[in-house]
Parts: structure tokens; C-alpha cells; sequence
């Protein structure tokens, strides 16, 4: 990873669209400051595609893409997009899956959650569960006190071994039925919503993030960001972004933001 001050200039300022993860990249100790709030302000109004790519549920993507500066969030890891229609004054979505399909998974996620719990001493069920529809959220160190690494692994193996896929953010880790991620998703939005295929686009497209469950992301977009907390996971360099802020969390994004701003 180098430093975000030796992006090219004339690459920040090709920035046409900024993917970004929430927790621990806009957010700063679980809160949303106003130095991030408007950096994420700033940016759609230089004319900057803003997109959200989250492994929050759906509830919260729907308050996100109704009230937040943004044009669109990718929630559940890749699940589904929602947008908000400002011409019809309506929330629209796009899902991977139907109702009949999430209800089946959702029976066998209710079995993989309960054998968790029983074998994972002082994991906890994350507090937003109950606004998703796709995945489960074990949480291992926001609502409880810091599990060890050991204990994480094992939540993501009991997944798997249900042939779940499963991923690490700093706080949770999520696990569903099926194959998308974010990536795959942010592929879907930019060819449904923006008319344009995002591998003719990545150079003009950045990521920013801060953890291994944004590896497909970092790993896809030549010039993907993390803020500075990414280092604390030392993730190996084919899964690292390109660049880095000076700044941990909400603060770095504002840096990021700030470069492509002036940038332009």
C-alpha cells in the first residue's frame, strides 16, 4: 500500500465514482462524524458517484438511501441495491434472490446461527439481525467484548461447513447462502443504473474501505483505498488496496475525498 499523497493527480481527478464501506471507513468508534457526513456531501456535489457497499442489513440501507447524500447502497455484502427515485419520490431496490429463496435459506441460516452460538463461547447475535433479510451477523466485537482470533475463525468454519459463504468485517462476521459479494454487486449497479461496465470504468473507479471482508473490492479496483486502520489486519498484498489515508476511519475518508476534490 503507498500513501494516498502519491496518487497521480490526473488519476484522483478521473475519479468519476467512489464505492465505500460504512463501519470502521465512514464511521469513527461506531459514529458517524460531520467531518465524514460531509465529505460524503461534497463529493455528490462536485458531481462524484457515491455508493455505499455495506454488510448492514437491509433496514438500515433503507434509511441510508433515503436520507443520506448518496446515489445508491449495496447492502447484506452484496445482496441487493437499494436507490432512491427522486423523480417518483420512492425507494427502489434490486435483489439477487426472491422471497420464496430467502425463506428456504433463512430456515437453514436459523440452524448454522443456533450450532454458533452453542459452540462459540461469548459470540452474540449482531443487534441488527432482526432488520436483515439474507445473511446472519455474528457479532464478535461491537456489542461484546472482543473475541480472539481463534474464536472468529471458528465462527467462519461452522459457516462454511454449512456451505455458507462467509466474511470478516471489524465487527461481525456475516454469513449467507449463495456466491455474490460486493464486488459482484457493484458490477450489477454500475451496468443496471449507470449504463456502463465497471471493468471498462476501473481506472475512474475507487474503494474505499478497512477490512478483509472489502478484500474483493481492493483486490479488483487498481486504485481502491483503505483508511489507515486497514493495516491492523495485514492482509496479504494480492487482497490490499492500492493506497492508503494518513487517517484511521471517518477521518481518512474525508482525506480521500478531500484529494479527489482538489483534484478536480
Amino acid at each position: 500500500m503507498r500513501p494516498l499523497a502519491d496518487m497521480p493527480r490526473e488519476v484522483a481527478a478521473g475519479i468519476h465514482t467512489v464505492f465505500s464501506d460504512i463501519d470502521d471507513t465512514l464511521t469513527t468508534e461506531g459514529k458517524l462524524t460531520v467531518e465524514a457526513y460531509g465529505a460524503l456531501q461534497s463529493l455528490q456535489s462536485a458531481g462524484v458517484r457515491v455508493v455505499l457497499v455495506t454488510g448492514r442489513p437491509a433496514g438500515w440501507c433503507d434509511h441510508i438511501a433515503r436520507m443520506w447524500p448518496v446515489d445508491a447502497v449495496i447492502g447484506e455484502n452484496g445482496a441487493f441495491y437499494f436507490w432512491y427515485d427522486h423523480e417518483a419520490r420512492k425507494l427502489r431496490s434490486r435483489h439477487v434472490t426472491d422471497e420464496a429463496t430467502r425463506a428456504v435459506n433463512a430456515a437453514k441460516m436459523a440452524e448454522v446461527q443456533a450450532r454458533i452460538l452453542r459452540e462459540v463461547p461469548g459470540c452474540a447475535i449482531a443487534s441488527d439481525q432482526f432488520c436483515r433479510l439474507y445473511d446472519i451477523a455474528i457479532d464478535f466485537c461491537e456489542d461484546v467484548p472482543a473475541l480472539p482470533e481463534s474464536s472468529v475463525q471458528r465462527i467462519v468454519q461452522l459457516m462454511e461447513d454449512a456451505g455458507m459463504t462467509a466474511k470478516v468485517s471489524s465487527i461481525h462476521v456475516n454469513g449467507w447462502f449463495g456466491s455474490y459479494d460486493k464486488l459482484s454487486m457493484a458490477h450489477l449497479y454500475m451496468r443496471e443504473r449507470c449504463g456502463m461496465e465497471l471493468e471498462a470504468e476501473k481506472e475512474r473507479v475507487t474503494f474505499a474501505g478497512d477490512s478483509p471482508n472489502d478484500a474483493p473490492m481492493f483486490s479488483y479496483l487498481p486504485h481502491a483505498v483503505g483508511v489507515a486502520n486497514v493495516k491492523k489486519f495485514k492482509l496479504p498484498p494480492g487482497q490490499s488496496p492500492a493506497w492508503v489515508t494518513p487517517s484511521e476511519a471517518g477521518a481518512g475518508f474525508a482525506e480521500l475525498a478531500r484529494a479527489l476534490l482538489s483534484a478536480r
